[in-house]
């Protein structure tokens, strides 16, 4: 990423709140990129939902609305691209 010059930053720790209460647990997502996508690699044999609910997940503890996750175990390169809708419920809160 740095040849292309995109702007990232690896290992990213992102605390988790529950009921407003950050807990001692966090979240460390492989890169963030532009500080707006996060980015999860991955070297599987296929990508499974646990992949998926552990990207949404990052999103919704960084409060990002977009990720890749990206699995280059596979034949060829697997590839989701994840988007956080807000909720009505969650801006009504």
């Amino acid at each position: 990423m740095t040849k292309r010059a995109v702007h990232f930053r690896s290992e990213v720790e992102l605390p988790v709140f529950y009921k407003g209460e950050r807990l001692s647990a966090s979240y460390r997502c492989d890169f963030v990129c532009y500080d707006t996508v996060i980015v999860e690699v991955k070297a599987l044999t296929h990508l499974t939902g646990r992949e998926e609910a552990q990207v949404i997940n990052y999103l919704k503890a960084s409060g990002h609305a977009v990720a890749l996750l990206l699995n280059f175990g596979a034949r060829s390169l697997e590839h989701r691209r994840l988007v956080l809708s807000p909720c009505k419920s969650a801006q009504s809160a």
